[in-house]
């Protein structure tokens, strides 16, 4: 019995494992990013509601990512050897299984909390689908962006549902938050695709760093500098709050002006998702200070 018991935990843990190596990259820029816009765009019932929240997104980035990585096993064994085809952990058949279990996972759990996050759900799937399957990843950079954004405002959608008490509607804060984020990823979220320029020339892909590179990178300090000063009105945020958040976005959008080896881009990038977790945070000063 106790070696049955050790053999079901050892399996476990090893899926387990598994299945975080598959979403490993992405924690720093979906998870964490929109785990914060959710749980500061609603007005929670209590905190026990936002395990729910990260859980729900983090389900929906393993069944992305899983999409993902099967579309083109071989270009992660160059440059991503941990992720769990490239390691061998599971086997390109079982990863496609699991790719199509998950859909049908993660509409039941949507469908749990309202009819609502179900249809972020299907939206979601719908636009990884449309990205990954589709060949919406390889298109051009404008309609990239745009799938992009479509499918991180379904997860701030579904997931800012799960984190209230009335889990059917968004109230207006929220919608806003939402829409702005929308708008983020739209017009900056080529912020990723520098570091993997190289890479993503050798398959075809159009991203705007490869299509127009000296233009894609005043794109980024634009893009941040604007939506922070849009903001920070929107938002009502203080003086100095407001000042700290504009030197974030200058700090980032200079250093992929001047720092352009793939090493200081890779580290650019981590700065924007810092950025960006704190403009998804800005609904919840509101909140706290400028609607009091």
């Amino acid at each position: 019995m106790a070696s049955l018991i050790t053999s079901i935990a050892s399996g476990l843990w090893y899926h387990t494992v598994t299945a975080f190596l598959f979403t490993k990259s992405d924690i720093k820029t979906t998870l964490i990013p929109i785990s914060i816009l959710a749980t500061v765009s609603a007005p929670a019932c209590s905190l026990s509601s936002i395990p729910h929240a990260v859980f729900w997104i983090w389900l929906h980035l393993l069944q992305f990512d899983v999409s993902n990585q099967t579309l083109d096993p071989e270009e992660d064994k160059n440059n991503k050897k941990d992720r769990p085809l490239p390691s061998g952990r599971i086997t390109f058949r079982n990863a496609i299984i699991l790719r199509w279990l998950l859909v049908p996972t993660c509409f039941a759990l949507s469908l749990y909390y309202s009819l609502q996050v179900f249809w972020a759900s299907v939206a979601l799937v719908f636009f990884t689908v449309l990205y990954d399957e589709c060949g919406g990843h390889a298109g051009h950079w404008a309609v990239r962006n745009f799938i992009n954004a479509c499918g991180f405002a379904s997860f701030e959608y579904g997931s800012t549902l799960i984190a209230r008490c009335d889990r059917t509607s968004l109230d207006g804060a929220g919608i806003v938050s939402v829409m702005c984020s929308f708008g983020i990823f739209f017009t900056t979220i080529q912020a990723q695709d520098f570091k993997d320029t190289e890479g993503d020339r050798l398959i075809g892909r159009q991203t705007l760093p490869i299509v127009v590179p000296f233009i894609a990178r005043y794109t980024v300090i634009a893009g941040l500098l604007s939506w922070s000063a849009a903001l920070t009105l929107i938002w009502e945020v203080d003086v100095m709050t407001s000042l700290s958040f504009h030197a974030l976005a200058l700090l980032v959008g200079v250093r992929f002006m001047t720092l352009k080896s793939v090493p200081q881009d890779q580290v650019s990038f981590y700065l924007y998702n810092v950025w960006l977790s704190a403009a998804h945070a800005l609904p919840g000063y509101w909140r706290s200070y400028a609607a009091v």
